[in-house]
C-alpha cells in the first residue's frame, strides 16, 4: 500500500484543531467591556472601536517549525521576517495599516549574536511594513526549549496592531457570484506546512535530502529555499484599496484554499473555483520526493496544506479585475486572476485536468 503524506501524520491535526478552536467562544464573553462600542466581527479576525469612527485590528502569529529550518541552515537574519509577515499580513484582512509590532521570543539561551540575528529580520520586515517595534520581550527558558544544536532553540511569536477607519473596513459582506479572485504571487512555502515539508525532503527528519543538496528543479541549497521568507504584502494589498473597492481579502496561510470557505458565513450562497496555479518547483519537488520515498502527497492534501504559489488573494467586482491587476503590479507585486466567486457553495480546484473539491 502506499504510503500517504499528510499534514495530520506530520504532525498538525486539522480536524482536531477546528475542534479546539471552538472553545474561543468563550473569550466573546469579553466584548461587553469594548470602551468604544461593538467588537465588529470579520472572517478572519475581529475589530474593535477605538473612537472617533476608528477601529484597531490585532493579530499575533507565529512561525511554526521554520525555526528548525532556521537552526538546520544556521542561519537566523530572515526568520523575523516571516514573524513579521504572518502578523501584519493578517492585520490588513480587515484594511486596517499596519502601525506596530511587537515581538515575543522564548530562547533556549539569549546568547548576544543569536538575538541580533533574530532582530535583523524582525527589522527588516517592519520596514518593509512601514510600521514601528516599539517593544518586545525574549524569556530564557532552557527547560521548556531545545534546539537541534546545544544553545540554538528558540520559538518566535509577532503581534501586530493596525488601525483602518470605518469607511475602509474590508468586511467580506458584498461577495456575490461573478466576482474576480486576484492572487498574489508568494515567495514559495512562506511559513505554513512546513512540519510536512521537513519530513519529506530533509534526512533530519525522516525525508530524502541533505540541508545543502541541491536538488534538480531548483537553483539553491533546499535548506535556503524552504527558509525563503514569507512575503510581505502590506503596501500593494493597501494602495488596491485606495483605489478601488476590495470586498475581502484572504491570507492564504494554513488550511491554504479552504481559508475562503469562511466568506459564506458573511456573503451567503456563494462559493469558490480556482482555475490558475503557478507553484514553484519546491511545491513540485514535495509531490515528486513523497514519491520517490514509496509514498505520495494528494493534491487536495497539498492544496488544503500549502499556498501554491499565491500567497494572498483579493477579491473584487470583475469590472474593475484588470484595474486591479494593474495597481497590484505597479506596487510591485506580480498578481494574477486566479478564480472567481460562484453561486455553487464550496471550494473547488482545477489543477492537473482534475477538479478537486475540498473539505
Amino acid at each position: 500500500m502506499t504510503r500517504k503524506f499528510t499534514y495530520a501524520k506530520a504532525g498538525v491535526d486539522r480536524e482536531l484543531r477546528t475542534d479546539s478552536k471552538k472553545a474561543l467562544r468563550i473569550l466573546k464573553r469579553t466584548y461587553r467591556f469594548s470602551r468604544h462600542g461593538e467588537v465588529v466581527e470579520l472572517p478572519y479576525g475581529n475589530i474593535f472601536p477605538c473612537g472617533g469612527n476608528r477601529y484597531l485590528d490585532l493579530a499575533i502569529e507565529g512561525v511554526g517549525t521554520k525555526v528548525l529550518v532556521a537552526q538546520l541552515a544556521g542561519k537566523y537574519d530572515t526568520i523575523g521576517i516571516d514573524g513579521v509577515a504572518m502578523a501584519v499580513n493578517d492585520v490588513m484582512r480587515s484594511g486596517a495599516r499596519p502601525l506596530a509590532i511587537s515581538d515575543n521570543i522564548h530562547a533556549q539561551i539569549s546568547e548576544p549574536a543569536l538575538v541580533e540575528e533574530w532582530m535583523k529580520g524582525i527589522a527588516r520586515g517592519a520596514a518593509e511594513a512601514e510600521c514601528i517595534v516599539p517593544s518586545g520581550e525574549i524569556g530564557d527558558v532552557s527547560e521548556l526549549i531545545r534546539g537541534l544544536s546545544e544553545g540554538k532553540g528558540f520559538d518566535m511569536v509577532v503581534s501586530a496592531i493596525g488601525e483602518v477607519s470605518r469607511d475602509k473596513i474590508i468586511s467580506g459582506k458584498k461577495v456575490k457570484p461573478g466576482d474576480a479572485i486576484i492572487g498574489l504571487r508568494s515567495s514559495g512555502l512562506h511559513s505554513n506546512g512546513i512540519s510536512l515539508a521537513r519530513k519529506v525532503l530533509f534526512k533530519q527528519w525522516g525525508g530524502k535530502y541533505e540541508p545543502r543538496d541541491v536538488p534538480d528543479g531548483l537553483e539553491r541549497e533546499i535548506v535556503l529555499e524552504v527558509l525563503e521568507p514569507t512575503r510581505i504584502y502590506v503596501k500593494p494589498l493597501l494602495k488596491a484599496a485606495e483605489e478601488l473597492e476590495v470586498k475581502a481579502a484572504v491570507h492564504i496561510t494554513g488550511d491554504a484554499y479552504l481559508k475562503f470557505d469562511r466568506l459564506a458565513r458573511f456573503s451567503k450562497g456563494i462559493g469558490f473555483e480556482f482555475d490558475n496555479f503557478k507553484p514553484q518547483p519546491i511545491f513540485i519537488l514535495l509531490q515528486e520526493t513523497a514519491r520517490q520515498l514509496g509514498g505520495r502527497i494528494t493534491d487536495e492534501e497539498m492544496f488544503r496544506t500549502f499556498n501554491m504559489g499565491w500567497g494572498f488573494a483579493a477579491i473584487v467586482d470583475r469590472k474593475v479585475a484588470d484595474e486591479a491587476l494593474d495597481v497590484l503590479e505597479r506596487a510591485g507585486v506580480k498578481s494574477e486572476q486566479i478564480g472567481r466567486v460562484t453561486s455553487a457553495e464550496g471550494v473547488r480546484i482545477l489543477h492537473n485536468r482534475m477538479k478537486i473539491v475540498l473539505k
